[in-house]
């Protein structure tokens, strides 16, 4: 697929998804837009979930195949820092810590370089080839990840009755700077600058561009769009709060019922962006917030130099001597001109 419909194509999808509440609602569809069809994206989220970590699951790890770049357990004068036993994990405490440096702090991500062939003097018929550090990306995506993450649990206020107090104690300090009323949440915007970046990446870098596909735009378009219509309903097309969490509990509470206020169009805009992405999270490469704790690349002790790992598929072959071989191909080997102990009965 080439750039034009990998870009476009998503692009145009998500502004049809943005168009379809809005034709919706104004046709009076409310119901469907705010009970129906959040109840069954969260019915196909966990049903996509469910299934994806049951396959993973049961998929069969025959060997041990982790990948390190830390010094191994070897002899005793051989010294290891803490970081070799991250880096090379020789049981589990320490999967379990590279895990956590992996799930926290993106620690492969982090250690990403970025390879450029650059003019040099000294080579001036092909230039010189230099890796460096690249960590650009790591930044963008733990400011994404954590902003997104701030982002979903200050919404468990609509959900909780009474609200919890963590909810409320990180709305104070996502609201530390007054500088707008209503308050600025700087999540809500900070999401959407390494968002930005994230989608530029892949525009404006050749090589990157030329290996993402549809699928790699969707999401970013999706969230976007979701970010900003976030933004807009909070600070610009102002909707009714007490409606909204009226709405929320009784999603919530399993007992749905339309408010009597009218909450907006731009609501539900934002519902079902949310719930498209819902619905399409487990089969998109977003489910990688699961898959990481299945890899099998990460999740294993490298543990091979002293515990003999079998493939339990491996079985013993059935051996056979010289002479039911050559009771199976005599005819073969005699037509080859191949000695055979005994000849070809008449």
């Amino acid at each position: 697929m080439n750039f034009n419909l990998a870009f476009y194509f998503p692009l145009f999808v998500v502004i049809v998804l943005i168009f379809i509440p809005l034709v919706g609602v104004g046709a009076g569809l409310q119901v469907v837009f705010g009970i129906v069809i959040p109840y069954l994206a969260i019915l196909a989220f966990f049903a996509g979930m469910i299934y994806r970590i049951l396959k993973w699951a049961r998929s069969p790890v025959p060997y041990r195949i982790p990948t390190t770049c830390g010094q191994n357990r070897s002899l005793p004068w051989i010294k290891r820092s803490l970081r070799d036993r991250l880096e090379n994990p020789e049981n589990t405490i320490y999967v379990i810590g590279r895990m956590a440096l992996e799930v926290l702090f993106f620690r492969s991500l982090f250690r990403n370089s970025r390879v450029e062939l650059r003019p040099w003097r000294e080579y001036p018929e092909g230039g010189r080839l230099i890796y460096w550090s690249d960590k650009w990306l790591w930044l963008g995506a733990i400011v994404f990840h954590y902003s997104f993450l701030i982002v979903l649990v200050r919404h468990l206020r609509f959900f909780t009755e009474p609200v919890l107090s963590f909810v409320h104690l990180l709305e104070s300090v996502d609201t530390f700077f007054q500088i707008y009323v209503p308050a600025v949440y700087m999540s809500g915007i900070v999401l959407l600058v390494p968002l930005t970046y994230l989608l530029l990446r892949r525009v404006f870098n050749q090589q990157l561009r030329y290996i993402s596909l549809a699928s790699d735009y969707f999401p970013l378009f999706l969230i976007l769009g979701i970010g900003i219509s976030g933004v807009l309903m909070r600070y610009f097309f102002r909707v009714d709060i007490i409606a909204v969490k009226e709405l929320a509990m009784g999603l919530a509470t399993l007992h749905p019922k339309l408010p009597e206020q009218e909450i907006g169009l731009i609501f539900y805009v934002h519902l079902f962006l949310v719930s498209t992405l819902l619905a399409c999270f487990p089969f998109s490469k977003l489910v990688h917030m699961a898959g990481v704790f299945f890899s099998m690349t990460r999740n294993m002790a490298s543990n091979n130099r002293w515990v003999r790992h079998i493939n339990p598929w491996e079985y013993t072959p059935r051996l056979f001597s010289y002479m039911e071989q050559e009771d199976l191909f005599r005819k073969q080997m005699k037509k080859a001109g191949i000695p055979l102990e005994k000849d070809i009965e008449e």
